[in-house]
């Protein structure tokens, strides 16, 4: 409900109807069957980055977690291109979305202390140089 507009769900919270715009591509989409809720940074990807170590309610937490950028409404299309890859792995395929991806991912990476690699790192500086300035 909270990336889309109009949202109507059902009595188990399944989005039945609404509209959404998928960041990562800006594809508009009223079909719920369409979207998907990405995790922005991959559970894979964050169990090799160091949640492996993390309790089971700490698991939990990041995977269902709403305050920060980690659970995205996307196109289906582009969460199933992106799978568990990082940065330097995957990028969205719109250009537009690459400076709001790469603050959410550093985001999301910094508050749950989550380690980046040196590849990880240097896509997401190229990402982040799409940034307008002073942002």
């Amino acid at each position: 409900m909270r990336d889309g507009q109009s949202v109507v769900t059902d009595a188990q919270c399944r989005a039945t109807s609404g509209a959404w715009t998928s960041p990562y591509d800006g594809l508009q989409f009223t079909d719920a069957s369409k979207i998907d809720i990405d995790h922005l940074v991959p559970l894979a990807a964050s169990w090799r980055a160091g949640a492996d170590s993390w309790t089971d309610e700490q698991r939990k937490l990041f995977a269902n977690d709403l305050s920060r950028p980690q659970l995205l409404a996307v196109s289906a299309a582009s969460n199933r291109a992106k799978g568990d890859q990082t940065p330097d792995q995957w990028k969205p395929p719109s250009q537009a979305a690459w400076c709001h991806y790469a603050e959410a991912w550093t985001n999301v990476k910094t508050y749950y202390k989550l380690a980046v690699t040196e590849p990880e790192k240097t896509a997401l500086g190229r990402m982040l140089d799409t940034c307008p300035a002073g942002s």
